[in-house]
């Protein structure tokens, strides 16, 4: 069985992207690991380069920052990066580059791919997700964010990024066939500093909006305080992640028994912890 990482990235150091973390998170699980870089403003291809394993492929793109509808740039970036992996694999295991997967479930996933490495049946692996918030203490709970999604996909060329990739679909828009596994993934895209944060914000709506001049906010630093519901992370993180939450310099605390929720988001939470069943909940995939 041969497994390839990939992903992508631009601008790592000027929106403190955890880039090298991710790489590194799922590195050891892989053959090889593409990584398409794009043109950025600051030393980005230097940092990848600096990963200085022999596994890394860099690919150097320019990105298209015309589509400027729903993220597509983003999709368009990952699928040079997946389109850039060997034909002879198996599994290409995608990972954003604020997302980490913790040491503790390397087994449980390659474990995964073994079992299901022969049935054409799967097309792909579906991971759970924690999201981090304000710090590395705090996770969110509230019902928009999404619980599951696709990070292992098979080595196919009808299989294809989706929107703003954060999932796939094959053939002409069919969703993937996949399998659940317990393993979950970290997804810290919303732990910066503030005024990185709200950097990547305003770069990001550039990615979504013709209008970006009436949607960029004035603000130096993003306002951690307006969230809806958290909870309280008593779990470990991926070793890799060390260095980066040690050297934590801004402070988030919050009552989590505030909660700043509709009636309707408030019914939702009340019928998924009765039952496990989200209400309307988006899925971008057909579990088999």
């Amino acid at each position: 069985m041969k497994i390839a990482g990939f992903s992508f990235i631009r601008n790592a150091i000027q929106y403190d992207y955890p880039i090298v973390e991710a790489i590194l998170s799922i590195l050891p699980l892989c053959d090889e690991f593409v990584i398409a870089v794009g043109k950025s403003d600051d030393d980005t291809l230097e940092l990848i380069k600096n990963i200085n394993s022999p596994k890394i492929r860099i690919i150097e793109t320019v990105w298209d920052d015309s589509l400027r509808k729903g993220g597509a740039a983003l999709a368009q970036e990952t699928d040079k990066a997946f389109r850039a992996v060997s034909d002879d694999v198996d599994w290409a295991f995608y990972i954003q580059a604020d997302e980490c997967l913790h040491e503790q479930y390397h087994d449980i996933v390659r474990e995964a791919m073994l079992r299901w490495k022969d049935d054409a049946h799967v097309d792909g692996l579906l991971f759970h997700y924690k999201h981090f918030y304000g710090s590395y203490d705090y996770v969110g709970i509230a019902p928009w964010w999404y619980r599951n999604e696709i990070r292992v996909v098979r080595k196919n060329k009808n299989i294809y990024s989706y929107r703003d990739a954060q999932g796939f679909r094959k053939d002409d828009n069919k969703k993937l066939n996949v399998k659940a596994i317990d393993a979950v993934i970290y997804h810290y895209g919303w732990v910066k500093h503030p005024s990185k944060m709200q950097k990547k914000i305003n770069s990001f709506v550039k990615l979504y909006r013709k209008d970006t001049e009436n949607n960029i906010a004035k603000a130096e630093e993003f306002d951690y305080s307006n969230i809806d519901a958290l909870s309280r992370f008593d779990g470990t993180h991926p070793e890799v992640m060390r260095e980066r939450i040690e050297r934590m310099n801004w402070k988030f605390d919050h009552d989590i028994s505030k909660r700043n929720l509709s009636f309707k988001y408030k019914f939702k939470m009340l019928v998924e912890k009765l039952t496990g069943y989200r209400i309307f909940e988006y899925c971008n995939y057909k579990k088999i």
